[in-house]
């Protein structure tokens, strides 16, 4: 597990950026909060591409900036890949030609060859092509290949999935989360999407008003209540994986603690594990099994907490079989159904509720 460390501020006219954290980056770790929160600048200031921000920053053993004694990496020497929102590729050479070109750069002595990144990234049939003929998410996955093939210690993700549409974001992003497992590389990866964040993410780092709000697991960050007025359009939720057990009418069964969950149709293999966030507006509870329902999933589950958020609303956070599950309901409904802590309940979930931009 490779650690970042980060001792820095930066001011720029009326905003304050100031982050000091030793950062754990395992797997894929995702970069969050609303526009203006300080996200891309802060990937700018790990890169070595803002001059102006002062502190320290160190990866493991290497110190790539630091104030005392002054010590600052430019960033082609900084062992970094780094794919920015659009893919920056140059129009004037071949896929292979472009791929090349970072490969000739490659930041360490055991560099990664092209057939072990094109064949990852299925970029074999793309070589001969001009990146002016691929398509926006093909683009994308040719720069992923081009950071790759400077065989960083880390990688840097500036939203790069922002300009794709729903299918082709789908089609990506299996490939950015294996990229971890299979190169031995970690990602630092910039959204405001909670999709991508629940699809992708190990860990969360919450950034608001240019400081850290909240670092830690990514389930546990994106049931937290209090961050909700921090994180933009973060609605209250909660997250839950399950495994794909069938397809079926349109429709795919996950299992969930034992417990089978309807969603929309994915291409998710039987078998393989998927990650969705439940927002607690689309949860509705009740104390004995209901039947003549059009709503598909009744899951049993047990009552943790009750919280009263605001004057009408009551935040209930519930455990189903070791996973969480939040539901917003009235405070009216709190107090006819008596809930209480401790409770054996039954929660219901719409399987229209479930968000598909991002299922595979």
């Amino acid at each position: 597990m490779a650690t970042l460390s980060l001792h820095i501020d930066l001011r720029l006219d009326d905003f304050v950026l100031s982050v000091t954290e030793n950062l754990q980056l395992e797997d894929v770790t995702v970069l969050f909060g609303p526009s203006g929160a300080g996200k891309t600048t802060l990937l700018r200031i790990i890169a070595g591409l803002e001059s102006r921000a002062v502190g320290r920053i160190a990866l493991n053993d290497a110190i790539w900036q630091d104030r005392e004694p002054r010590q600052f990496i430019p960033p082609h020497l900084r062992s970094l890949g780094y794919v920015f929102q659009d893919g920056r590729l140059f129009p004037h050479l071949s896929v292979e030609k472009n791929l090349r070109f970072a490969e000739r750069r490659a930041t360490r002595s055991d560099a990664l060859t092209l057939t072990e990144v094109t064949t990852a990234l299925d970029l074999t049939p793309l070589l001969q092509r001009n990146p002016t003929s691929l398509s926006a998410g093909e683009q994308q996955r040719v720069a992923i290949g081009r950071a790759l093939l400077r065989n960083p210690a880390l990688m840097l993700m500036d939203e790069p999935l922002s300009a794709l549409d729903a299918k082709r974001k789908a089609e990506i992003i299996p490939y950015i989360a294996r990229l971890p497992q299979e190169f031995g590389i970690p990602v630092l990866y910039v959204t405001h999407n909670v999709e991508e964040v629940t699809r992708l993410a190990t860990r969360v780092i919450l950034l608001a008003q240019g400081q850290i709000a909240a670092y830690g697991d990514a389930i546990e960050v994106l049931e937290r209540i209090d961050l909700e007025p921090l994180a933009g359009h973060l609605e209250t939720g909660a997250v839950l994986e399950g495994r794909a057990t069938a397809h079926l009418n349109g429709m795919t069964t996950l299992s969930v603690a034992g417990q089978d969950l309807r969603i929309p149709g994915t291409s998710v293999a039987p078998g393989n594990i998927l990650r969705l966030r439940v927002q607690a507006r689309d949860v509705a509870l009740a104390t004995q099994p209901l039947q003549g329902l059009s709503i598909r999933n009744i899951l049993r589950a047990r009552i943790l907490s009750i919280d009263l958020v605001e004057e009408i609303f009551a935040e209930v956070l519930l455990d189903v079989g070791g996973q969480h599950l939040r539901a917003r309901i009235t405070r009216e409904a709190v107090d006819d159904l008596q809930l209480a802590i401790g409770q054996e309940v039954y929660a219901l979930i719409k399987s229209v509720a479930i968000d598909r931009d991002l299922l595979t």
